[in-house]
């Protein structure tokens, strides 16, 4: 019997040594917040899908102006898009061709608003003021189920 067991953990060890680790940087879909998180820190979008619903910005340079603008109306509402269980995804660099980016193929400056399904819903060539984005959040059909669970008086 001792000889087994010695076995199974001589056979054990090495296929543990061999287990890919996850990368501490990598940002993992039920442990984050609004964010914003950088792209190449997230390991695409399939992670976030009936968790959160991305808010991805990308530009081609983090001196976009449109960039700019839409992280600081970003920032000024975090407390509503975490409310509405939204992530923000940025990529400002396109030579690193993203996951989030090979997916979404974005031109430029773009802002995509999705929702938990996974489907892109908007998506925006200038910046938004962060009640456009509220607006159009609590319109996706999943946002106004969440709502009225929420409220049923609301009906």
């Amino acid at each position: 019997m001792k000889l087994f067991q010695i076995l199974a953990i001589a056979v054990a060890l090495p296929l543990a040594a061999l287990a890919e680790e996850p990368s501490p940087e990598t940002v993992k879909a039920e442990e984050i917040t609004v964010g914003p998180y950088s792209a190449a820190d997230v390991d695409g979008l399939d992670p976030f899908l009936w968790l959160r619903r991305p808010v991805v910005v990308f530009a081609d340079t983090p001196n976009d102006p449109n960039y700019r603008r839409q992280m600081q109306a970003i920032e000024s509402g975090l407390a509503n898009l975490e409310e509405r269980d939204v992530v923000v995804i940025t990529d400002t660099d396109p030579e690193a061709r993203s996951a989030v980016r090979q997916r979404l193929r974005p031109r430029g400056f773009s802002l995509v608003l999705m929702d938990k399904d996974g489907e892109v819903k908007r998506r925006a060539p200038a910046a938004w003021s962060m009640r456009e984005i509220m607006h159009a959040i609590d319109r996706f059909p999943l946002r106004r189920e969440e709502m009225l669970e929420r409220n049923p008086a609301g009906r």
